[in-house]
């Protein structure tokens, strides 16, 4: 049993941590403020091919796979989780399902500018009415003679601003309960789509999240994906491989928790002596360390297990549910070992929790992910 990173994944390690702790942390706190993802971070991204980094060789990308891009989310996670998901969604939600069950030539079309960074991705799931319950969505997709005509409203789209391609789940038909749903592929701009709300977010505020409405948008036939009325099955297929990314979103967001509040606990006088020399202190320091490290050997083996084409459902799951709830923890015992200075906003810690929050919800609440780990269980 071998827990090391090899070579190449240690290197990348190296070379994107470097990154993130001199260039994407320290815009950190003002994108937060901002609400908006700069295109020239977006630019930097791209070009040291993160968006690219699980996509084959032959289409532009590195093919390094699912512990390559674990390892990307952590790292740009624990310096700006809103930057992180970005790179989450769109390999893990986009990328991934049109891998699984676009055609060839889907593949060739799309997944060249998805690897480039020169197309962003997304995933429309979610509806006002339907949310958990994916099955109850009620966003139409009718194929005419010109192609297919969509109708209807999504929301909480991550990434929905920035994207160029999107990946839709929508109903085909109404009368079959257990094949209502279909995917199809939508690229951006696309006449009778259009831009709705974007969320005022408490947390991962530069992170795009967004309303989309289509109204007649018109597809050709073979912006299917998959087969027809099979589009559920596309759905948790693609949230079943999401759940790792979101894992090492809250994986980094808990490494950065641990990282500031230790050096704070080790500069911080009170009564004399660093507070990290106090037993309160030092509890809660060691309970966000044993978090983050349990969630990490849950969040790489899940990636472990994925490219290694074994059934990676419960270990998914397990990862997304521990690490988010560890980050949560790690958040708070952060902030309160900050004290008064946690809550303010000159410290990274009142961000962190913030962030922290929406790991629990997104990609299957966390109440979710325990039905999907009793059910492999039964």
């Amino acid at each position: 049993m071998d827990f090391e990173l090899d070579d190449d994944h240690r290197m990348l390690q190296e070379q994107i941590r470097d990154f993130a702790t001199n260039e994407v942390a320290k815009g950190a706190a003002d994108r937060d403020q901002e609400a908006a993802m700069p295109q020239e971070l977006i630019g930097q991204l791209s070009e040291l091919g993160l968006f690219g980094i699980a996509i084959p060789e032959e289409y532009g990308g590195a093919g390094m796979g699912t512990i390559a891009s674990s390892i990307v989310v952590e790292e740009i996670s624990r310096a700006c989780a809103g930057a992180g998901v970005l790179i989450s969604a769109h390999g893990s939600l986009c990328v991934d399902p049109i891998l699984t069950f676009g055609t060839p030539e889907q593949k060739k079309k799309y997944l060249p500018g998805l690897a480039s960074g020169e197309t962003i991705g997304c995933l429309s799931l979610t509806e006002p009415g339907s949310g958990s319950d994916a099955g109850a969505a009620d966003c139409r997709a009718v194929l005419k003679d010109d192609g297919w005509h969509i109708t209807g409203t999504k929301n909480f789209v991550t990434n929905g601003k920035e994207a160029g391609v999107v990946v839709l789940i929508a109903v085909t038909d109404p009368d079959e309960p257990k094949r209502r749903l279909s995917a199809l592929i939508v690229p951006k701009p696309t006449p009778g789509l259009e831009l709705g709300k974007l969320e005022k977010k408490l947390g991962i505020r530069c992170s795009s999240t967004a309303e989309l409405i289509f109204e007649d948008c018109v597809l050709p036939e073979d912006a299917l994906l998959g087969q027809r009325g099979r589009g559920m099955g596309v759905a948790l297929t693609t949230l079943n491989g999401g759940r790792i990314g979101i894992a090492a979103q809250a994986l980094g967001i808990g490494q950065a928790c641990l990282e500031e509040a230790a050096a704070y606990a080790n500069t911080r006088v009170q009564f004399g002596k660093p507070i990290a020399r106090l037993q309160a202190i030092q509890k809660k320091i060691a309970d966000i360390a044993v978090g983050v490290e349990a969630a990490r050997l849950l969040t790489y083996k899940a990636a472990w297990e994925k490219d290694s084409g074994k059934d990676f459902v419960q270990s998914g799951a397990m990862a997304k549910l521990f690490a988010a709830e560890a980050c949560s923890k790690a958040a708070n015992h952060a902030v309160q070992v900050f004290g008064g200075y946690g809550y303010c906003q000159d410290y990274p810690v009142e961000r962190f929790l913030r962030d922290a929050k929406i790991t629990e919800i997104y990609e299957g609440t966390s109440e979710i992910q325990r039905l999907v780990i009793a059910r492999t269980l039964g």
